[in-house]
């Protein structure tokens, strides 16, 4: 069966976001390549972005990987609202659903708090502090089958 993995895009704080990433699941990171280390593909500025995060990659559990880059100035303006997608977590119990939960939303806003939902789920949404929009979920129904 195919894998979904998210790549997400960051105005020049990808960096950051990752390693607050890795604080909140644990891992290390798979893959970081900076824009200086594919300078010959001439998408970013080098001598202003060369330090800038071209990918990075952190594995998250057994099969998922969340990956991300910067969008270099040269791609054009970056607009963390032009895009309302959400990253969905499905977590293994109330306890790492409250883990993640918490973690994504230190410094971030909480658009649903995280409690029990009327579909019979433990559930909760929230916007992390560099803009990335997530949904935290338990449904006791798929204990150990998501």
């Amino acid at each position: 069966m195919a894998l979904i993995n998210p790549y997400i895009h960051f105005k020049g704080n990808a960096e950051a976001a990752f390693t607050f990433y890795k604080s909140v699941f644990g891992g290390e990171f798979a893959m970081i390549s900076r824009f200086k280390d594919m300078a010959f593909l001439g998408i970013a500025d080098v001598d202003k972005e060369a330090n800038k995060i071209m990918h990075i990659a952190l594995p998250i559990g057994i099969h998922n990987v969340l990956m991300g880059s910067d969008t270099p100035e040269s791609l054009g303006k970056h607009n963390e609202n032009e895009n309302r997608s959400k990253i969905s977590i499905s977590a293994e119990s109330k306890e790492e659903a409250n883990r993640l939960f918490n973690g994504l939303s230190a410094g971030g806003k909480i658009e649903i708090p995280i409690a029990d939902s009327p579909w019979g789920s433990y559930f909760g949404m929230l916007r992390d502090k560099f803009g990335i929009e997530w949904m935290v979920d338990f449904d006791p129904k798929y204990k150990g089958k998501v």
